[in-house]
């Protein structure tokens, strides 16, 4: 955390202090004194002309936080120079401003801790909270303040104790804010038992050891440091106070009064040394240019004293200026990590939630998909026996009519063979009516029956071929219907061909004897068409017939010669012929 981060928090709490209303905003009155108190606490020289131009009375009304934030950056800590103030007045002015308003210890003065010590709180607080607004404290980071100050005052925290209050009071941006942590710390939850002057050291000796950046100093209880002087050799009884770049050393534990310092750098080094010149518990620090040697009450001091110099050197090697702003920053990021852990962790076990979840649900859908194959299967069944029995009631009608055409071909023929019988019959009777002259009128008269034979026989005929066109026309449409279905069949078959490859061979046998119901039905259109053909040849026949019966029927004219001898006995009966025809007529 860099210098500007610092004081931005700092004055963060005395800008909110202004803000009286809690609207974001401060009168620029009350910014002109802050920015001129903070021009006087950081050692900046003050420019009154332009503290005048940007926080000159208008009608702008107040200033908000981010309005400020340019002029803060600009004439103040752009101008911030480290070193060059002191940080700890700088934080008074900001605790005092924000105090006034926000901090309220018991008023029975029953509070564990002081107002300063609450100052040094506050500014542990700043320390140690996050990087973001408003400035909260996460509970690591809050326990791990409480174990440092009961650990100064030899007293061990109840973890599951803090847990619990931690778990009941209200957390704003994951975190208690510095008011909730004074709270807290002034409820003697955690201090029970606990003089105030007690926490009060032990405040201080961790505001010391974080804030003051002093790695080491010595402890009442366990005396000063004796050192060795470089002139006069003499051992002299010193307070020692070891920050990372420097050891120094003072007349007394005020530290009005300092007697000298050790500049550290990363070329130093602390070694141990032998008891003598009566003294024990000796070490000496090795500069580039010096070598001090020092002398512990005992041998524990001793230890702590030269690993606090070694870990300084340390950190004066890896080029870093505060120890626990690194140990701070190590411990954010390892959170950050477990964090990170926890997100990827929480995101795997989603993960394999939605994987599950998928994996239900797939199995549920392929469990549907088998229910739903199990209904098709059984309505596929349904429909090749519901078209298996459709084709057999097809096939049953359709050899029923065969065998009515059968019926009516036989029929036919039958009638034929009576055509022919009486085409047969008319021969004899030209023959008898050539033969026998004399019987000519009984000729003629049967010649008349047979006429009236021959209409009914015409009539007969075509009522039959009126029967056979009937015949014919529903064989055609038994056709058509044939042939829609066996399409139709087709577009069922490219429909369901994935679901009914097992029932191929029942198609190719329901197609197999499709086509021999072809095949009889072209076979009976065949047998058909030859008894059209007959029925042609049988009425050519009796046109022909009808034409010699014409021809025999004609009169003879008078004065014919005829040349056979038998021909001359006709002439008698021309008479007789032409009245018979003109009878008929």
């Amino acid at each position: 955390m860099d210098l500007r981060t610092e004081l931005l928090k700092s004055i963060w709490y005395a800008f909110t202090a202004l803000d009286v209303e809690k609207s974001g905003k401060v009168s620029k009155s009350q910014l002109k004194v802050l920015s001129h108190n903070l021009y006087t606490v950081l050692c900046i020289p003050h420019d009154p002309v332009a503290l005048e131009e940007h926080f000159r009375d208008d009608d702008d009304g107040p200033v908000s936080s981010q309005g400020y934030m340019p002029y803060l950056n600009k004439y103040i800590l752009d101008k911030v120079e480290e070193g060059a103030f002191v940080k700890e007045n700088f934080d008074e002015l900001c605790w005092t401003l924000t105090a006034k308003k926000n901090y309220k210890p018991d008023r029975n003065g029953n509070s564990i801790v002081s107002h300063q010590d609450a100052f040094k709180l506050w500014c542990l607080f700043n320390f140690l909270s996050e990087d973001k607004y408003p400035l909260v404290m996460v509970p690591d980071e809050v326990e791990y303040l409480l174990k440092k100050i009961c650990t100064a005052m030899n007293v061990e925290l109840n973890s599951c104790e803090l847990d619990d209050y931690l778990s009941q009071e209200p957390q704003g941006q994951g975190g208690l804010t510095v008011w909730q942590f004074l709270d807290m710390v002034n409820s003697g939850r955690f201090l029970r038992g606990i003089e105030q002057e007690a926490v009060s050291m032990a405040v201080e000796e961790v505001y010391q050891e974080v804030i003051k950046d002093v790695l080491k100093q010595a402890r009442s209880p366990h005396g000063y440091l004796w050192k060795k002087g470089q002139l006069r050799r003499n051992w002299s009884e010193r307070w020692f106070t070891l920050k990372p770049s420097v050891l120094s050393y003072y007349m007394s534990e005020e530290r009005k009064e300092k007697k000298g310092s050790i500049a550290l750098d990363k070329h130093c080094c602390v070694e141990v040394l032998p008891d003598r010149d009566g003294k024990r518990c000796m070490f000496c620090v090795k500069t580039s240019s010096r070598t001090y040697e020092m002398s512990a009450s005992d041998t524990r001091q001793r230890q702590e004293w030269t690993l606090a110099i070694q870990m300084a050197i340390r950190l004066q090697a890896e080029g870093k200026k505060s120890l626990h702003k690194d140990l701070k920053q190590k411990r954010r990021e390892q959170r950050e990590q477990r964090e990170q852990r926890k997100a990827a962790k929480e995101e795997e076990t989603q993960r394999l939630k939605q994987l599950q979840e998928e994996k239900e649900r797939k199995l549920q859908e392929l469990e549907l998909l088998k229910e739903a194959q199990r209904q098709a299967e059984i309505l596929l069944q349904e429909e090749e026996q519901r078209r298996r029995q459709q084709h057999e009631e097809m096939q049953r009608t359709l050899e029923i009519q065969l065998q009515e055409a059968e019926q009516a071909r036989a029929s036919m023929q039958a009638e034929m063979v009576l055509k022919e019988a009486e085409a047969e019959r008319q021969r004899k009777r030209i023959l008898e009516l050539e033969d026998m002259q004399e019987r000519l009128q009984e000729a003629l008269q049967q010649e008349v029956k047979a006429r009236q034979d021959e209409e009914s026989v015409r009539y007969a005929q075509a009522r039959l071929l009126a029967e056979e066109e009937e015949k014919l026309k529903q064989l055609m449409k038994l056709k058509e219907e044939q042939e829609e279905y066996i399409i139709k069949t087709q577009r069922e078959k490219q429909v369901l061909k994935q679901e009914m490859e097992n029932k191929n061979k029942c198609l190719e046998e329901a197609q197999k004897q499709l086509e021999e119901v072809r095949v009889n039905r072209q076979r009976v259109d065949q047998d058909v068409m030859a008894a059209q053909r007959k029925l042609r040849q049988a009425s050519t026949n009796v046109k022909h017939w009808n034409v010699q019966m014409n021809r025999l029927m004609h009169p003879i004219g008078p004065g014919d010669k005829r040349t056979n001898v038998s021909g001359g006995g006709f002439a008698g009966y021309q008479p007789l012929l032409s009245r018979r025809d003109s009878s008929l007529k």
